[in-house]
């Protein structure tokens, strides 16, 4: 393959990376036991660096800045005796260009001088006040980042098991509660909901690469990767600490390495199922001798384990499910991880769900509806933007509040979400007239009426923009794919 032909556009890039990655993808379906070398030179070619550069480019995080790392073509030089660092995208468009960057990126590959450089580190808040490590690399190792990932995704998918959602092209939230809800309809009334402790932080990296090396021959792959993982960690203090375990949250490769590792899950509860439990005369079978039958159902870090049969079938599976993750590094959490009944209900991603009987009749249906966590962040979302100042206009609070609220009922909208969709509807409102009435605070409210709210239901409008309501969204059930579900390199290419 002569990786040096000349590109004349970007359009001509994605081409023929699809086409190479279709190709590995078929050859990984073919032969589950071959192991790829003479990747590197992919990685180094000119049409994945430049989809890779455009795909750093075109990410909200391209505005965000690495550690500072020295450049040889760079000029100026800052501080002590440190080139002068092209921190962001935008430093590079502008005084260098994307050309001579990738230019430059790609000598040190072919060369083998490239080396990534310490994450810098950013802690930002999660829920119950608690921290999570975020781990920002900076463009240049974003992009080789992005071009491993373009080689090495069409690989590892077509190993990884369709009980996994998380991370994964074309695959989404929707589909792991659409199983959910399918296997819950179906006598899987147990639940093992599990929580894994600083997953992204505590991944054994000896038993990572093992996993990647089933695939993967190509040494200088395989020490790029490597690379990455052992990078270091820049901390808000200023003090670079070296990387032993974990992949960072918040690279471009990390999702896939995650993947990579949290596979012996899938594989484990997959060969589980498919000996002894794949038909409904192995299950039947199991039942009369007092077994269970369970699903595994993963999104990334966060997953839970169906059972059909006991409590103490799930606890013996909570003690299974430690003892695969501990080759890993990785263990679950005491504190988050438990046992429930469907009819208890439970969480998990950011949806309730929970089996209730039908209002007006006796008959019990599994529900799906967005969690009081769910509704609660929403509303701090909006508590925060409505608590801004008056100077600016209207239409800008509008503008803000809009984008939020379609984000979230967008994602809610695939449950018995209607309830909620009102209640928040009357939530904004309430929060928008406060702030109008902190911004005109002699105006009493027949001005307000006649100026912002306008219409037989009184909703805010400054005439050129409207808030956003909620209760107008339209409920839909999702449709549950199950492995119905193509991979982007499986369906033919289009001229």
């Amino acid at each position: 393959m002569n990786t040096d032909a000349p590109l004349s556009s970007l359009i001509q890039a994605k081409t023929r990376v699809r086409e190479i990655q279709t190709k590995l993808h078929r050859w990984a379906n073919d032969d589950a036991q071959r192991r790829f070398d003479d990747l590197f030179n992919l990685v180094a070619d000119p049409a994945f660096l430049l989809v890779a550069w455009d795909r750093v480019r075109s990410n909200t995080g391209a505005r965000s800045a690495g550690v500072a790392r020295p450049w040889r073509s760079s000029p100026r030089r800052v501080g002590r005796g440190v080139r002068r660092a092209f921190r962001t995208v935008r430093d590079i468009e502008r005084r260098r260009g994307a050309p001579a960057f990738l230019d430059d990126l790609r000598g040190q590959l072919k060369a083998r001088t490239f080396q990534p450089v310490a994450v810098k580190e950013r802690m930002i808040p999660k829920g119950g006040g608690k921290l999570r490590r975020l781990g920002i690399p900076t463009v240049a190792d974003r992009v080789v980042q992005a071009a491993l990932k373009l080689v090495l995704e069409p690989i590892f998918e077509a190993d990884f098991k369709p009980c996994s959602y998380g991370f994964r092209p074309r695959r989404r939230p929707h589909d792991a509660i659409a199983e959910i809800h399918n296997l819950a309809s179906n006598s899987y009334e147990w639940v093992l909901e599990a929580d894994i402790t600083a997953c992204f932080d505590e991944i054994d990296h000896v038993a990572l690469m093992d996993r990647v090396r089933r695939r993967i021959a190509d040494k200088r792959v395989l020490a790029l990767v490597k690379a990455f993982l052992k990078a270091g960690i820049l901390s808000e203090d200023q003090v670079t600490r070296d990387t032993n375990a974990g992949t960072p949250q918040g690279g471009i490769l990390s999702p896939l390495l995650a993947n990579i590792a949290l596979s012996v899950l899938d594989e484990h509860f997959a060969e589980a199922w498919q000996t002894t439990m794949a038909t409904r005369v192995d299950r039947s079978r199991r039942r009369r001798h007092g077994l269970a039958s369970y699903r595994l159902v993963r999104y990334a870090d966060d997953f839970v384990v169906m059972v059909s049969g006991t409590r103490a079938h799930a606890e013996a599976l909570r003690a299974e499910v430690e003892v695969l993750l501990a080759p890993m590094g990785l263990r679950l959490s005491e504190h988050k991880t438990g046992i429930a009944h469907i009819d208890e209900g439970f969480d998990f991603l950011g949806f309730r769900i929970r089996r209730d009987t039908k209002r007006g009749s006796k008959r019990r249906y599994v529900y799906t509806y967005p969690s009081k966590k769910a509704l609660a962040s929403i509303k701090r979302k909006v508590r925060a933007v409505t608590k801004q100042g008056t100077n600016n206009p209207l239409s800008s609070l509008l503008q803000q509040l809009n984008g939020v609220l379609r984000g979230w009922t967008n994602y809610f909208r695939h449950g018995v979400s209607s309830a909620t969709f009102g209640y928040l509807r009357h939530f904004t409102w309430w929060r928008v007239v406060a702030w109008l009435r902190r911004k005109h605070r002699r105006a009493n409210w027949k001005f307000l009426f006649r100026r912002y709210l306008l219409g037989s239901s009184n909703w805010p409008t400054d005439g050129e923009r409207t808030l956003f309501n909620p209760a107008t969204v339209a409920v839909t059930r999702y449709t549950f794919r199950g492995t119905r579900i193509p991979t982007p390199w499986s369906e033919p290419l289009v001229a």
